[in-house]
């Protein structure tokens, strides 16, 4: 078991075993422990790597777009989103009819950070686990866990597979809800409470993306009224299709077929004009998390920034990808466009696209600036 982050506490015995006095503490303990995986390879931090401002920095035959299962050969077919600053998501419901927010993954279809933790073990192609018993089973082999339970949940904890299970799946969300996980420490961040400036460029792409006048970027991704808010998470958690191709490059060795239809496939959702709508994520740490989209079609942040432009620019060059030097690819999804939210705002030239990509790079945490690329 890896040493805790917070801290932890060892009993006199001959064989030491981890005294847990938090949740928070069991939470981090799980969160690193490889053995909650079939073959004992994967953990939570395996996909969400602390180092890596809790994306999956692996190489696989896919480039970095999908995660490699516990069974070290499948692949999965979405992008593994940040786990930082997921706690502020919001439960998910729908707004109205075409409009949706909040929940977790990508689709929503999950309630909560514990939602999000009960399900990798169970996923076949993920951590592999069969069943919760199982995963029970591998807690109670270790004696740190054994009596932490106990302590923190009460004495009956072992009695009930689903208790002790949905325990489990509760440490890790309290673990995943400190502030490890959200610090507010980034460039951007210490500019509001006036300890750095900013630079021209990086002033210029903040003001471009704060005002609707100059680009589209706040209508998805800004929570507060307030331009300035200091706990803005730069996400509205709202779900849209924005066009986003096939990542043929991931499909060509993960085997998956057929379309990703994205909320519609979350079981509380039934409507048809969900099908291609992702949630929009956080633009925290972007600069150091991807590739980028739901499938990490796109390697570079500036990539993403032009396949945007692509909707409001009648410049031949804007139509074209820069990572393949051939037209932009076809939505996978070409139904339930958010047209009205892409074509808000003009064309930007490259002194803007560039300040854009720097104000995003002062939305990295302090730990993680030295991953920045120039």
């Amino acid at each position: 078991m890896r040493p805790l982050l917070i801290s932890a506490l060892l009993t006199a015995t001959a064989s030491p075993v981890y005294a847990f006095d938090t949740l928070e503490e069991l939470g981090e303990a799980l969160f690193f422990d490889v053995n909650l995986s079939k073959n004992r390879t994967q953990s939570c931090a395996t996909c969400h790597d602390p180092e890596f401002a809790f994306v999956d920095p692996r190489e696989t035959a896919a480039g970095r777009a999908v995660s490699l299962g516990d069974d070290g050969e499948s692949l999965g077919d979405r992008s593994a989103p940040t786990a930082g600053y997921a706690m502020f998501t919001p439960d998910f419901e729908q707004l109205d009819q075409a409009a949706w927010r909040g929940g977790m993954f990508w689709d929503g279809r999950a309630a909560g950070l514990a939602g999000q933790a009960g399900g990798p073990p169970l996923n076949p192609i993920e951590m592999g686990m069969p069943d919760k018993a199982s995963v029970v089973a591998r807690l109670q082999e270790d004696a740190g866990y054994v009596t932490g339970f106990k302590a923190l949940f009460g004495a009956g904890i072992w009695e009930s597979d689903d208790a002790a299970y949905e325990a489990m799946t509760q440490a890790i969300a309290a673990f995943e809800s400190t502030p490890l996980f959200a610090p507010f420490d980034s460039k951007y961040d210490r500019y509001l409470r006036g300890e750095v400036e900013l630079t021209a460029e990086e002033e210029l792409g903040r003001v471009l993306f704060t005002s609707q006048q100059f680009t589209n970027c706040n209508l998805c991704h800004q929570l507060r009224p307030s331009p300035i808010a200091p706990d803005e998470t730069f996400t509205n958690y709202e779900y849209h299709n924005i066009g986003v191709p096939v990542n043929a490059a991931a499909r060509a060795v993960n085997g998956v077929t057929g379309s990703d239809t994205g909320l519609l496939s979350n079981p509380a959702v039934d409507a048809a004009s969900a099908a291609g709508r992702f949630k929009v994520p956080t633009l925290r740490n972007v600069a150091v998390t991807g590739p980028y989209m739901h499938n990490g079609v796109f390697k570079d942040l500036r990539t993403v920034v032009l396949f945007y432009n692509k909707y409001n620019s009648t410049n031949p060059d804007r139509q074209i990808n820069p990572e393949t030097g051939k037209p932009w690819a076809m939505p996978e999804i070409p139904q339930n466009l958010s047209v009205m939210e892409l074509t808000e705002g003009p064309a930007l030239d490259d002194r803007r696209i560039d300040a854009l990509v720097a104000f995003m790079k002062t939305l990295t945490d302090q730990r993680y600036e030295h991953l920045l690329k120039e």
